[in-house]
């Protein structure tokens, strides 16, 4: 095998192993940064053996391996955490553990809840929205900084910063490596599923650049959230979230034109929905419903996506249904946006103009001034309703305020249509 075939299975293995690596090495030493730098450490040590010896038959193991004899040796070297490790020795004092047996049984423990401290410890909402998403990428994503940086646009020293600054943040807020409980739960519980449908969403419909879909990020909240899902079955909101995400993640290869050209939802082809996930979306929905009586904010969301699941075709769409479920959602998290979206599902149901009395109430609302989608809406509900002179503008509105290029062009030519409708361009 070559070195550039080693590499390749390196950073495969790297993507699937350095979450539990780093998350069983942080319960030791109790500081996430310092995880991570020994499981790199691991990595390293790997680029410069595997060539010779070859890619190990188990090389999770491997990796875990070596990342305990550093952090054996870090013990012994660091003050710090030898008090640590005095402290693991005294609970299996009754063992007869000698220190570097408790260090390995330490590591040994439960992967499951090393994973889930990690997940709530990077999405602590001590840190900064942009600084819990970037460091649960690279954490729990196993994304380097540079691919961070590619997904979201952003320049590669901005994410490398906001990470560095997370880290150091984390340590100096003394922010324990645990999974909290009672009255904390719930408030960390939504930092985290915040997160992870951030990264999803800014997948599902990139805020900017050239394309409208970044499937790789949608595939790592994904994948995230089945492991949330995993780690913490008895929480109804995490199986929404991961209905929710599973059931928008079918319309993957319905959303986008050959041309990379955005297909709205009424105007996919719903043969390239892919039955698989929306099968995984539905049960996942059933699950939440079973550990709750009234569905929570991701479950409610859920439902609705589930509607649309349902509907063999646009026309078939239940739209009153989908109304009531967003009035539900609105008197658990009031918010304007929500409000948009019941605003277009009244207009399915009962027509253009009792949608626009509603989109026409948020107007003033401050929080929306330059969300593009509520001219984008406005102006769909005037052409629907002939007033093309009054919707033109709301197009060309939308377009100046959104940063997606795709999002930019399709709403510049429905301005156009405006004026092609009116006569002659």
């Amino acid at each position: 095998m070559s070195a550039a075939d080693i590499h390749r299975s390196l950073d495969a293995v790297w993507r699937i192993e350095s979450p539990r690596l780093i998350a069983g090495l942080a319960r030791i030493v109790r500081d996430v940064g310092l995880a991570e730098e020994l499981a790199q450490d691991a990595f390293v040590a790997a680029l410069e053996q595997w060539p010779d010896s070859g890619v190990p038959d188990n090389p999770g193991a491997w990796l875990m391996a070596t990342a305990k004899h550093r952090a054996i040796d870090l013990v012994r070297r660091n003050k710090r955490i030898e008090r640590k490790h005095e402290e693991i020795g005294r609970e299996r004092e009754s063992r007869q553990s000698s220190p570097d047996i408790a260090l390995d049984a330490a590591l040994d423990n439960d992967v499951s809840d090393d994973l889930l401290r990690l997940i709530f410890t990077a999405c602590h909402p001590v840190l900064a929205t942009e600084s819990r998403v970037a460091l649960t990428l690279r954490l729990l994503g196993g994304l380097k900084t540079e691919e961070i940086a590619r997904a979201f646009l952003v320049p590669e020293p901005t994410v490398a910063q906001r990470i560095v600054r997370a880290k150091r943040t984390l340590t100096e807020k003394k922010v324990e490596f645990e999974v909290p409980r009672g009255g904390q739960l719930a408030e960390r519980l939504s930092s985290v599923l915040e997160v992870v449908y951030l990264i999803f969403n800014e997948g599902y419909t990139a805020t900017a650049g050239d394309d409208w879909m970044r499937p790789s990020l949608c595939e790592d909240a994904l994948r995230l959230g089945r492991i949330l899902a995993e780690l913490a079955p008895l929480e109804p909101e995490v199986h929404g979230l991961v209905a929710l995400m599973e059931i928008q993640a079918s319309r993957a290869r319905a959303r986008v034109a050959p041309s990379g050209e955005p297909i709205l939802l009424l105007d996919q082809n719903r043969a390239h929905w892919d039955p698989l996930l929306i099968r995984r979306g539905l049960a996942a929905l059933d699950r939440a419903a079973s550990l709750r009586q009234s569905p929570g904010p991701y479950a409610l969301q859920a439902s609705i996506a589930a509607c649309h699941a349902r509907a063999r075709t646009a026309q078939e769409t239940d739209w009153t249904k989908i109304a009531d479920l967003y009035t539900q959602l609105s008197r658990i998290m009031p918010n304007p946006v929500v409000e948009l979206n019941r605003a277009v599902a009244v207009a399915m149901a009962s027509g253009p103009q009792a949608g626009l009395d509603l989109v026409d109430q948020l107007v003033s609302e401050e929080s929306l001034k330059t969300y593009h989608l509520l001219p984008t809406v406005r102006g769909d509900l005037l052409f629907k309703l002939g007033r093309l002179e009054e919707a033109r503008p709301e197009f060309e509105r939308a377009a100046s305020l959104t940063r997606n290029a795709r999002e930019r062009e399709l709403l510049l030519r429905r301005a156009r249509e405006c004026l092609g409708r009116n006569g002659p361009h």
